[in-house]
């Protein structure tokens, strides 16, 4: 049985965590912590009573690297990297799910985020996809979860980048995420009166997810990408559907474009590429690992729209980690993540 501790247990990253490994087969929450600890987690989470029975303790990297085999960091930028370095020392291998080592350069994370204290270790962090990275993976002892934004992006535009079947200039990715990706602390944008019965754009230009999301297609496509990527925030409580658009370099059917997409995929279990006429939406990937894929060929304009629905928390999180523990453990990657999306 897999040790596993949870370093910032209290948040909603964490609860999606201590939900998805209650049925994991192999694996036993040994450790879980917060800021000030001394709570049991089923009074944090009483939908979770009965199932884990821990009382949360103190950060405390060198006991909790010591005493697990894996440990999940879902803790905000800048305080991951103080405790991943530690976690590494005391022999846990780690999965990290903040922005911290997503990037292998600094200079571009502090362009971005703020200065790091921990930059030997970017070279050493394998970002979390295992669409495109399982092997590395497989031997990493950090891992980088993605972001939400960027798993979804990234995702519903591989296979146009890597076959070099679209114009990399023309590329617009629009998203639209549930409140809990903003995290569990209220804050005056996030509280229910602003957010209830609205939509609105923010980070226009300027979102942190932007050079993520180029800097993976660039690699897929093996030149440099900018992207013009617009976030928004909707009143739902979780999921993202992101509308990628691109110019086709040739004229090409959807069900062309459906094909090649089927073919890319095919070996990937948590990819589900819908058939023509039919679109995703975020209630049908709810609670799941899912990232769902539809798109149409739009031969008015020469462009393709490419729709994708994931849950932020799941495979945008939580369940991409869990996915990406199995890997890095030699347990079958669906492990513990077996659960169909929620029925609406």
């Amino acid at each position: 049985m897999i040790k596993a501790g949870i370093m910032g247990a209290s948040g909603y990253t964490g609860a999606e965590l201590l939900r998805l490994l209650a049925t994991h087969p192999d694996v036993k929450i040994t450790a879980a912590s917060r800021q000030q600890g001394g709570e049991n987690l089923s009074d944090i989470f009483p939908a979770l009573r009965g199932r884990w029975n821990l009382v949360l303790t103190s950060h405390d990297p060198k006991a909790m690297g010591a005493k697990c085999d894996v440990v999940f960091c879902c803790l905000p930028h800048k305080a991951s990297m103080e405790m991943v370095p530690t976690l590494l020392k005391g022999g846990a291998k780690v999965i990290d799910l903040s922005a911290d080592f997503r990037f292998n350069d600094a200079a571009l994370y502090e362009e971005w985020y703020t200065k790091h204290i921990a930059p030997a270790l970017l070279k050493k962090a394998v970002y979390g996809l295992p669409e495109f990275y399982r092997a590395r993976i497989k031997k990493a002892r950090l891992v980088a979860v993605p972001g939400c934004y960027p798993t979804g992006a990234i995702l519903a535009l591989a296979p146009l980048v890597k076959k070099g079947l679209i114009d990399t200039d023309s590329i617009i990715v629009d998203s639209k995420s549930g409140v809990s990706g903003a995290g569990a602390k209220p804050t005056e944008t996030t509280h229910y009166v602003e957010v209830n019965d609205g939509i609105k754009a923010y980070g226009v230009a300027s979102h942190r997810h932007t050079p993520e999301i180029e800097d993976h297609l660039s690699r897929l496509a093996k030149k440099p990408i900018k992207v013009s990527f617009t976030p928004h925030l909707t009143p739902m409580d979780r999921g993202i559907l992101t509308t990628a658009y691109a110019k086709l370099l040739k004229k090409m059917s959807t069900s062309k474009l459906l094909d090649i997409y089927r073919k890319f995929y095919q070996d990937e279990p948590f990819v589900r590429i819908f058939p023509e006429g039919e679109l995703p939406r975020t209630k049908w990937v709810r609670g799941s690992n899912f990232t769902d894929i539809g798109l149409v060929s739009d031969s008015r304009t020469g462009r393709v729209v490419i729709v994708s629905a994931i849950d932020n928390l799941t495979k945008g999180a939580s369940g991409g980690a869990v996915q990406c523990m199995n890997v890095m453990m030699g347990l079958p990657e669906d492990a513990g993540l077996g659960a169909p999306p929620l029925c609406p």
